[in-house]
């Protein structure tokens, strides 16, 4: 990392937390299956991915030599809260959304069963 610019200690800090959450997130996930549990997951990574943003685009930019352009700059630093705030609504959609359960098929009944009396056995 230090070929990009960035210490170790600062990706640890950045990083560790969504990385944190993934493990223990999934471990949760994969105990107690919620009814939308892609929901659930596709947040914990998009968490994690918002975190690594950064380190992503100083990375391609030590790579392609496009550290100039100062609007792609401003555009990744939008585009990460973004990315967080929408894995926290997917995060909560996951807890809230109730699955569509389908209403029981009626059962059919024998138009002729009303009038038979239960026979006594005893």
């Amino acid at each position: 990392m230090e070929s990009i610019g960035v210490p170790w200690f600062i990706v640890v800090r950045y990083l560790g937390p969504p990385l944190f959450l993934v493990l223990v997130g999934g471990a949760l996930l994969w105990w107690r299956r919620p009814a939308r549990a892609w929901s659930a997951w596709t947040a914990l990574v998009v968490n994690l991915f918002a975190a690594a943003l950064p380190f992503l685009w100083l990375g391609f930019q030590a790579l392609f030599g496009r550290g100039d352009l100062t609007v792609i700059g401003l555009v990744m630093t939008l585009l990460q809260p973004a990315l967080v705030a929408s894995a926290w609504c997917l995060l909560l959609l996951a807890l809230v959304w109730e699955p569509r359960v389908p209403a029981p098929a009626p059962v059919e009944r024998d138009p002729g069963e009303a009038d038979r009396t239960p026979e006594n056995v005893g």
